[in-house]
């Protein structure tokens, strides 16, 4: 089945800089997540598991990696009105500049969403991690007649100074908004919430930039070209404008939007208990198909770790980990902390000889290596008995080779680290 009520837009960023150099080369959205998955993933999959088969993904940013995963991953039948298409910033004589902002962004793709039947916009980021039922929230909007309705999220005081905070009234309707209070600004903000939340000290709820839109009132927004953000102009001024629904979701999210917490939200899958379940059968994760040989691994002790598939791993030891596809890890080598993205090839015998001539390290990790507290992109080549240890010691750079930030060191797509290197 298809809603037919419903059209989602899902938006790919901006540049995505927080997140370099993960984004040099490609879009936020197609950016990996749990060593097989593409960003992009998580909103699709939820708006199919929904019967929302009609998308637009909004870039302008590196999309041809994102373009491709998308042409070879969501195919739907012929016969069938489900789509999943990439809306590119295009000049038109009406637009001749890039998108400026979220709501830009939808205003210079209208002519082409306008061409659907909807009743309602769902409005989704690119690069949030997340499980939700938007049947439900779309029930809720229906119930409470609103023309607007924004996902919310309880959080307590020490984390709502980094969001835009709602206060509702007793029907749930938002009555004002304010952008990162200062703590000391908090008080009187609270917002009605369930009694887990209570127990927790959630009393505060935070925008999570997931929107619904009545269709008609979508129209008349974009109409309005100086308004070119949702969360920082079009939603504070609707607010007593128009009826604008809070919807109180309570599972785990996460705006995957810098190095620190794109690390984190990788590694905690490796959890015994993760707060989000990639083994939740009615959550499943859709990517794209490939056909990979199971992972091989041979005298590796493993802990608390995820492997991806199509492997080859002759560690010493991985610890608290995720491997993504592909992935070579040498003999006697350690990894731990660590989120090793994958390779995009894998190398035949004749390419190895030749690196090995030519004194250039394999795809992957080589033999002997420790590695901590890093990020490994694809298709990095380390050599033998090469130290890279993060850590909060460390100075933020920006190197040829590899970055630091946060104290997590992240190995550039295609660097290559020579036998012997040392980063600790």
């Amino acid at each position: 089945m298809i809603n037919k009520k419903v059209l989602a837009i899902i938006l790919g960023g901006g540049q995505g800089t927080r997140l370099s150099p993960l984004t040099d080369k490609r879009s936020k959205p197609a950016v990996s997540i749990a060593g097989k998955y593409r960003l992009v993933d998580i909103p699709i999959s939820n708006c199919i598991h929904c019967d929302i088969k009609r998308m637009f993904v909004l870039t302008q940013f590196n999309s041809a990696s994102l373009n491709r995963h998308i042409k070879n991953t969501y195919n739907f039948s012929s016969f069938s009105e489900a789509f999943v298409d990439i809306m590119a910033a295009e000049q038109t004589p009406e637009n001749k500049t890039w998108f400026q902002g979220t709501a830009d962004a939808v205003r210079q793709s209208m002519h082409h969403i306008l061409n659907h039947e909807f009743e309602y916009a769902l409005i989704l980021s690119g690069d949030q991690l997340y499980q939700m039922d938007f049947d439900d929230m779309i029930l809720k909007h229906e119930e409470k007649g609103a023309e607007i309705s924004i996902a919310t999220l309880p959080v307590a005081a020490k984390d709502a100074t980094a969001f835009g905070i709602l206060k509702t009234d007793d029907e749930s309707f938002i009555s004002s908004f304010t952008e990162k209070p200062s703590l000391d600004k908090l008080p009187g903000w609270e917002s009605e919430v369930d009694d887990e939340m209570k127990a927790e000290e959630r009393h505060y709820l935070a925008s999570m930039g997931i929107y619904i839109f009545n269709r008609q009132l979508l129209v008349d927004i974009m109409a309005d070209p100086n308004e070119v953000d949702f969360g920082k102009e079009i939603i504070p001024a609707s607010i007593g404008r128009n009826k604008v629904l809070a919807y109180q979701y309570k599972g785990y999210w996460e705006d995957i939007g810098t190095i620190e917490s794109f690390f984190e939200a990788n590694l905690s899958l490796t959890d015994d208990i993760p707060k989000f379940d990639l083994f939740d059968k009615s959550n499943t994760i859709l990517t794209r198909p490939r056909i990979l040989p199971p992972t091989k691994m041979s005298g590796t002790f493993l802990s608390k770790s995820m492997v991806a598939d199509g492997c080859i791993i002759n560690a010493e030891s991985i610890e608290h980990s995720v491997i993504g596809i592909r992935s070579r890890i040498g003999k006697g080598s350690k990894i731990k902390n660590t989120y090793m993205i994958g390779a995009n090839m894998y190398q035949d015998l004749i390419e190895m000889e030749q690196d090995k001539k030519e004194g250039t390290p394999y795809i992957g990790v080589g033999e002997g290596c420790t590695i901590e507290n890093a990020i490994i992109d694809k298709d990095a080549r380390i050599g033998n008995n090469v130290i890279i240890k993060g850590g909060k010691h460390l100075e933020d750079v920006n190197e040829e080779e590899y970055v630091i930030k946060d104290g997590i060191i992240v190995i550039r797509r295609r660097a290559i680290l020579p036998d012997g290197f040392t980063l600790q």
